[in-house]
């Protein structure tokens, strides 16, 4: 559960280093600073994402909402995920049009400058005040890859990016979180019309999905762990692979960057530490 891209408030110092973490940029809520300069820095990004959507909807203009869905098999088949653009004019009802790949490529592409964005504010913020840039993926969202490279995935720590879903809304209860913010369903903030993470990315309820990624994290076979999630055998055994299939496709955000030849002076362990 992101709720803020920076925890705790005022200065807080980090074990064993000399840097001061706070407060920067609240990410799923959408602060007023974030959406200023949103607005004033990228507005080509919403003609980007325009024009491929009119390609596809050629009446697709101001004041038309969207977003992107992903639709499947779920549990019960084999059946492919396939994205689609889903828009609704003022007035008027939310219809689908699969997308290709070439404007989905763009729309996402649009979308993602978002993110960027914000990281972007962030790490200015950062670098006046000193500061360390603090991230919130859970483990859910680390382990399958759902963060955008240079974007929300950007920082220097990661404090609870071993923690599953479930947990982090304990952790946020046991803090005192506010339920209006605990109880607020996950999105990424990106898209006009209302979005899960659920329909945009995961394609199970998140609850459920955190459960199997238990499971399967614990080498349950699929056989031994159907009947404690109230699963079939085989309904398991597509979540295990979807879970991998996300894995994969999404193994060079983890990655750093290639060398042409490796610089060992710089990659080496640092020794000693800082006074």
């Amino acid at each position: 559960m992101a709720l803020i891209d920076v925890a705790g408030a005022g200065q807080h110092r980090t074990t064993g280093a000399n840097v001061d973490v706070a407060p920067l940029i609240e990410d799923e809520v959408g602060p007023a600073e974030s959406t200023i300069v949103t607005r004033r820095l990228v507005p080509h990004r919403n003609v980007r994402r325009d024009a491929a959507i009119q390609r596809l909807v050629p009446d697709y203009g101001q004041g038309w909402r969207c977003k992107l869905v992903l639709e499947g098999g779920g549990l019960d088949s084999e059946r492919l995920n396939v994205c689609y653009i889903a828009v609704q004019p003022p007035g008027g009802a939310v219809r689908k049009v699969r997308l290709p790949a070439r404007e989905f490529r763009e729309i996402v592409a649009a979308t993602n400058f978002k993110q960027r964005v914000r990281k972007m504010l962030e790490y200015h913020h950062a670098d006046r005040l000193h500061y360390a840039v603090v991230g919130t993926p859970n483990r859910l969202e680390y382990d399958q890859g759902f963060f955008v490279k240079g974007g929300d995935g950007f920082a220097d720590v990661k404090p609870i990016a071993h923690l599953y879903k479930t947990q982090v809304y304990q952790l946020a209860e046991h803090l005192g979180v506010p339920a209006a913010i605990r109880t607020r369903p996950p999105t990424t903030d990106t898209y006009s019309l209302p979005q899960t993470q659920e329909e945009f990315f995961f394609s199970l309820p998140l609850g459920e999905l955190d459960l199997v990624l238990q499971a399967h994290n614990a080498g349950c076979s699929a056989a031994a762990a159907a009947g404690e999630l109230g699963l079939e055998r085989d309904q398991l055994e597509r979540a295990y692979r979807n879970i991998e299939r996300k894995r994969s496709a999404t193994r060079y955000l983890h990655v750093p960057p290639l060398l042409v030849d490796p610089v060992p002076e710089v990659d080496a362990p640092v020794a000693g530490g800082h006074d």
